[in-house]
């Protein structure tokens, strides 16, 4: 099952006089179980992708089509269902709340959808535990390292069973070790749990992690390619 596709999809912003094309007519399907890399230099459009994708942004031109829903057509509370609902976020900055613990940051998509506190806390608290903090349910995030600021935002973003995690640049606040524990760690849930991920990096050390690699490079896709899997 198709989870997402776009079709030519274009974005320009405007600086004063001058017009940036972030991206130029992107084509592009995840399906189902999918673990995919967008990789390419900075300003090659990655993040303006993810955000696209991710609903947090509309397209210049184009069309964006997320569970079958097409974007263009939705109210401004459909898009925030659908996205609240279908896709979690993992971002480079963690974005966690620092006034809250990991369990409540870990809650709070749950709450904001209605779930009853108890239900929510079981859930965050399972999903801590899946992601090895379940030590750590009490700490605030100026009291946790990097790299588990970074497994607390991969529990958020799970939490309400996304079809879709979207993951923009999660390693790059991060030193070679724990980079390799948080891919290691988005791949296990992508086998595991069956949700697709596509994250974009800068990185190429990480893309022999992936079943898929779109290279971007200045807003286009240059090339679309799929790992095949060997074993020993």
């Amino acid at each position: 099952m198709k989870i997402v596709e776009t079709h030519k999809l274009r974005k320009s912003y405007h600086f004063g006089d001058t017009e940036v094309q972030a991206l130029k007519g992107v084509d592009l399907e995840i399906a189902e179980r999918e673990f995919i890399a967008v990789w390419g230099p900075s300003g090659s459009g990655k993040s303006t992708l993810c955000n696209l994708i991710g609903l947090l942004d509309a397209p210049t031109e184009g069309e964006i089509l997320v569970n079958g829903n097409a974007a263009a057509g939705l109210t401004d509370s459909e898009r925030s269902e659908l996205r609240n609902t279908a896709i979690g976020f993992v971002f480079q900055n963690f974005n966690l709340i620092p006034v809250l613990t990991a369990l409540e940051n870990v809650m709070l998509p749950l709450q904001i959808l209605g779930h009853p506190k108890r239900e929510a806390s079981e859930k965050a608290a399972a999903l801590l535990e899946e992601v090895e903090l379940g030590d750590r349910l009490d700490h605030r995030p100026q009291k946790m390292s990097g790299g588990q600021q970074q497994r607390v935002a991969i529990a958020r973003a799970l939490v309400t069973d996304p079809l879709l995690v979207l993951a923009d640049e999660p390693t790059a606040n991060l030193d070679t070790r724990n980079a390799n524990i948080i891919i290691d760690l988005m791949r296990k849930i992508n086998h595991q749990r069956g949700a697709a991920f596509l994250f974009s990096t800068h990185d190429d050390r990480l893309l022999d992690r992936v079943d898929r690699k779109v290279h971007l490079q200045d807003g286009a896709v240059i090339e679309d390619v799929r790992v095949e899997v060997t074993t020993s």
